[in-house]
């Protein structure tokens, strides 16, 4: 199909020193890793029963740095709509999206992207397409008018949701929670669609392991699954839930939080048959933000937001994958 990205050909020689060693078994991304149901935090509860409902919002935060919430302001119908805009981005000829023709043409040359350019082994690739892009970027999108109009709605509600779990967080920290209508606005916040296409290697990773760049990441995803966290050093697969969002703390928040609040590394498993389809809200503050412990005594030295992506960046380029906070430990 002329809209597939051209894995097998452009990354032959990994492929092939891969197959060719008898000691690789593919242990990385084990098949044996069972299924667990994440928190499950209904947020219609914050109206009623606030207290209690905040509080299990930051035990999740504490204990598993993921969690899953229901009635979260998000209309299914928006959800759906988008999946559809989202199919019609990705299933445009590879040609035109490496081109960037097409949706594309309006964003910056990075938005569309696949595989992994600094990979020299095989766990260093996601075998995976995305377009990632700026909230700000979607005003741009003047040819796409509906695609436009959900990208809208669907930032507007993802970025009011982001917003109140931050400032519910950071309450149970007994920190000023106003940090954040200072620092994280819409601009600053960006979009991630992705999607996972059909894999002939078994057991292969359709996002490598990491742990995200941002205060909160809020996915949405399909009925395929694939997600795949750390949980007491093993592997755990999140059972998906066509009603719900997965949140997850970013390595900003367990800095901001002294590590009370827990980054946890994740990954996608591609599968084998089928594609599997998401999109991500990443709520990041401004370039320019320190973000600092709001503890003593701190854990880590305090730096910018810029900072952090730099070297994030030059770490993928050096290693193949991120390092994350431990970069920047005290």
């Amino acid at each position: 199909m002329d809209y597939e990205p051209p894995f097998l050909e452009t990354y032959k020689t990994l492929v092939q020193k891969h197959l060719g060693d008898s000691r690789n078994n593919n242990d990385y991304c084990s098949s044996t890793v069972e299924r667990c149901d994440i928190p499950l935090i209904d947020l219609g509860r914050l109206s009623v029963e606030r207290e209690e409902c905040m509080k299990e919002i930051a035990e999740a935060a504490r204990e598993w740095g993921f969690f899953q919430v229901v009635n979260h302001g998000i209309p299914q119908e928006l959800l759906k709509s988008m999946q559809i805009d989202q199919k019609k981005v990705f299933y445009q000829p590879f040609v035109n999206k490496s081109t960037q023709q097409a949706i594309f043409s309006t964003l910056s040359a990075k938005a569309y992207r696949w595989g992994n350019p600094f990979a020299t082994n095989l766990r260093q690739l996601s075998w995976s397409e995305a377009l990632h892009f700026y909230v700000t970027d979607i005003s741009r999108m003047d040819r796409h008018e509906t695609l436009r109009s959900n990208l809208e709605g669907f930032a507007t509600r993802m970025f009011s949701l982001a917003q109140s779990l931050s400032e519910i967080l950071a309450c149970k920290l007994n920190a000023k929670s106003n940090y954040f209508r200072e620092h994280c606005w819409p601009k600053s916040s960006f979009i991630r669609l992705n999607r996972y296409p059909p894999c002939p290697i078994s057991k292969m990773h359709g996002l490598i392991p990491h742990c995200d760049t941002s205060f909160l990441t809020i996915v949405h995803q399909d009925h395929v699954g694939g997600l795949q966290l750390m949980k007491d050093g093993k592997w755990v697969a999140v059972k998906p839930n066509p009603h719900a969002l997965v949140v997850n703390i970013g390595d900003l928040f367990q800095a901001w939080s002294n590590g009370v609040y827990k980054s946890i590394k994740h990954r996608v498993v591609a599968a084998e048959s089928a594609e599997r389809f998401s999109m991500a809200f990443f709520y990041c503050p401004l370039e320019e933000a320190v973000i600092k412990s709001h503890m003593k005594p701190s854990m880590y030295r305090k730096f910018t937001f810029k900072e952090y992506k730099e070297q994030a960046e030059k770490d993928v380029k050096q290693t193949g994958g991120k390092v994350g906070l431990s970069r920047f430990l005290l």
